[in-house]
């Protein structure tokens, strides 16, 4: 043991007779009913919480810049000299080194299996003393699409979903995801080697809660702390205390015989947290070479016309809410957040994402607006000229960690941070008393559109319905009177392709979902040529097919499910189940401060009745020429989700029903919610507040209503319907709908050029038949 002292009171904190030298090389951080966090081997105290590491070892690139020795109720940092350690392309099995032979990746002439990378991964991980290995889907800047150089999990795991963890000790792989992927995963894991961790059932242990289990059952048997690893700049800020929640329950179920000298089970760490430093990273080191690099595309300007406020008109506002908030510094890690602030926009960075790699502050100390970006982002005239204009600052994308510690050292400074929007490298240099963790301020700001984003928001639906119309005519046309099998991956090809004739598309706003039959039951499911999956649509199956665009003015996300023969009864009572649910989305009508989750039950309503229901979200928020998912809002049975429904958000509207192994159903549409009053509508667009001058006065006791306007103008397949299952109502609904996107879309057409496709519209928005109605 080693002795620190805190307030006047000496503690003893246990240390592992036998950590290894190596494992002094990373950021240790212990956890476990502990007051204190262990290290092993420290020197040289540092002042301002953070030292720069001098060590150029070539053996071990995972040198700590830093380790805390941080204590309840105040923290004192200090510099650990890093040991180099040899790279070894063998572990022998003890307490602190995996029990498995393994390859270096060195000298790997082998084929790249999941055996290979997951020997690999315990090879580096034998080398530094880690007992488990955490690596997440994120990037820096917890993005739900990342660039491809940050696709570590899909890397070393195989599973390529948006969403998923994986986890790896040196006789374990484990990935967890949720309901939207189980299938996908199930898939693509190589079950000799991985396990599928089905996140949200019953009996399967949370991340957290697992791997505090196995830090319990190896204190147990080792009297050893657990070691686990992680990436800081790829983990949420939340993480570290949700890890060290777990391992306080697990510790408290041990019966452990401490040393006399300590004073309580509280001082027994049962595991630690160490941080990767220098930008390095295990999965990085097995990938080698054949890592993509991190991309620098370029930013284009987001013009006012499409935008609706400078720059400078967005910094005022913020800096009125950091005065309120007596922060003196607001940083920004999200790339949405920044694309949105800064009226830029990049393609190339984040597919399907209009947004590009980088961080933003506002420092009220300085009065200055910071954007930490590679110089090539800003390389043009046009985006340098339009970011002088707003007095913004441009600096190298790694100087944002110096320059909050620089911001931290001066008297009574505050950085205000979104944590759950925020890395933990970010975080965790910002102390206590200087913390305000608070929600980011841009976040209902770009969430409520202005009249421009959302006028915008609307052309792009009318052009993209026109390119809908021109493929389902094409589709409809190979497949119906042709003849012809088409595959997913040419089905894709085929509607992109039509987005890519609309003035200003860029490119789709996320990866085209089509899937024919069951695979249309794979909610997150993208055909790819080559793959097993792959099918081939024809009359005797159903296509789901979600799909959106992204253009310079709005972004677009729709689902529709086509058949094209003579579909079963089932089917099409499923279908019209679904569609009701749509509808009783679409009509409703809500007082203001209500939350999204109240309206998710109109959507299950009509399948629930039949028993049946679906496993993911009714709704999320859209970015305007934006992230295709954006919050803080949502439709969704979480209740958690406490965010109230506003004036000017955008929302997904897509119930839906999955068969496994058959087929799947599924009906989107974006919606705006409104003002119910054209008078409240009208303030809206003025910038007025309640309580303004000139705002429409609420009499006592009552209460403005909100209600949704169709944004998606694209028609739904008629024959498809069980119209005796529809209200009178329901069916006025479907009339109105395609009288809306037949006036809205048709005159958008070539009646040349497009003539089939006008033709299929025309058809498509015809009034449905109302005979078989008793």
């Amino acid at each position: 043991t080693f002795t620190i002292q805190r307030a006047g009171i000496l503690r003893s904190v246990r240390t592992s007779s036998s950590a290894s030298a190596s494992t002094s090389s990373l950021s240790a951080f212990s956890f476990g009913n502990t007051c204190a966090r262990t290290l092993t081997s420290y020197s040289n105290s540092y002042s301002n919480g953070i030292s720069n590491s001098n060590s150029n070892s070539k053996n071990n690139p995972f040198i700590s810049q830093h380790s805390f020795l941080e204590l309840r109720g105040g923290a004192s940092i200090l510099n650990k000299k890093s040991t180099q350690t040899k790279m070894v392309s063998t572990s022998t099995s003890d307490s602190d080194a995996a029990a498995t032979t393994t390859t270096s990746p060195e000298t790997k002439t082998e084929t790249e299996t999941a055996e290979w990378k997951l020997n690999a991964v315990r090879s580096k991980m034998a080398e530094l003393g880690i007992d488990a290995l955490i690596v997440p889907t994120d990037d820096p800047h917890l993005s739900e699409y990342v660039p491809k150089a940050y696709m570590r999990r899909a890397y070393v795991s195989g599973f390529g979903g948006s969403a998923g963890t994986a986890v790896i000790t040196k006789d374990e792989a484990l990935l967890w995801t949720d309901s939207r992927y189980f299938n996908e995963a199930s898939l693509q894991l190589d079950a000799d080697h991985w396990t599928l961790m089905k996140q949200g059932l019953p009996k399967v242990p949370t991340l957290t809660k697992y791997i505090a289990d196995k830090a319990a059952e190896y204190y147990t048997k080792t009297k050893t702390t657990y070691n686990v690893c992680i990436d800081p700049f790829v983990h949420p800020a939340s993480f570290e205390k949700d890890l060290n929640g777990a391992f306080n329950e697990a510790s408290d179920t041990l019966d452990i015989d401490i040393d006399a000298d300590a004073e309580s089970d509280d001082d027994v760490p049962i595991g630690k947290l160490t941080t990767m430093e220098n930008g390095q990273n295990i999965i990085d080191d097995v990938w080698g070479e054949s890592r993509p690099s991190i991309p620098k595309s370029p930013f284009r300007v987001h013009p006012i016309q499409y935008s609706g406020e400078t720059i400078s008109s967005k910094v005022t506002k913020l800096q009125s809410q950091m005065k309120e908030k007596k922060a003196t510094l607001l940083v920004f890690s999200a790339l949405d957040d920044i694309a949105y602030l800064m009226n830029v926009r990049a393609k190339g960075d984040v597919d399907t994402c209009p947004v590009g790699i980088s961080y933003a502050v506002i420092n009220s100390m300085d009065n200055e607006t910071v954007l930490f970006c590679d110089e090539a982002k800003v390389d043009s005239e046009e985006v340098k000229a339009h970011l002088e204009e707003a007095g913004v600052v441009v600096r190298p994308y790694d100087d944002i960690i110096s320059y909050m510690e620089q911001h931290l050292q001066q008297k009574k400074s505050k950085v205000w941070i979104d944590k759950t929007r925020s890395n933990y490298a970010l975080s965790r240099i910002i102390p206590e008393k200087s913390l305000i963790d608070a929600q980011n301020p841009i976040t209902p700001m770009k969430a409520c559109k202005n009249g421009a984003e959302m006028e915008g928001m609307r052309l792009a639906h009318v052009r993209d319905g026109v390119a809908m119309a021109n493929s389902i005519a094409w589709l409809e046309n190979a497949i119906v009177n042709e003849g012809k099998s088409v595959s997913e991956v040419e089905v894709d090809e085929v509607i992109t392709g039509h987005r890519a004739e609309q003035p200003e598309f860029q490119e789709v706003s996320f990866p085209t979902i089509a899937g024919v039959g069951s695979n249309g039951a794979i909610i997150h499911y993208r055909a790819m040529e080559g793959s097993e999956l792959l099918k081939y649509l024809t009359i005797n199956e159903p296509i789901l097919i979600d799909s959106g665009g992204q253009y310079s003015y709005g972004t677009t996300d729709v689902t529709r499910t086509w058949h094209f023969g003579e579909a079963t009864e089932e089917f099409k009572e499923t279908y019209t189940r679904v569609l009701k649910g749509n509808i009783g989305v679409d009509s409703m009508i809500f007082p203001e401060n209500t939350p999204g989750f109240v309206l998710d039950v109109f959507a299950r309503k009509s399948l629930w009745e039949a028993g049946k229901d679906y496993g993911h979200g009714t709704g999320h928020g859209v970015g305007a020429a934006l992230n295709v998912h954006e919050g803080p809002q949502s439709i969704s049975p979480r209740w958690l989700n406490k965010e109230v429904l506003k004036k000017g958000m955008v929302v997904s509207n897509e119930p839906g029903y999955y068969l496994d192994g058959v087929s799947g159903i599924r009906i989107e549409n974006l919606l705006e919610i409104t003002y119910v009053k054209d008078e409240h509508n009208n303030a809206y667009d003025m910038g007025l507040e309640e309580g303004d001058e000139g705002y429409p006065e609420v009499e006592p006791g009552q209460k403005k209503f909100l209600c949704m306007k169709k944004l998606t103008m694209i028609p739904i397949q008629k024959n498809l319907i069980v119209t005796s299952l529809m209200t009178e109502e329901e069916l006025d609904w479907l009339d109105q709908y395609h009288e809306e996107v037949y006036a809205k879309v048709a005159p958008l057409m070539d009646k040349e050029k497009e003539a089939d496709g006008l033709k299929w519209l025309t058809k498509a928005c015809e009034k449905i038949d109302r005979s078989g109605i008793n």
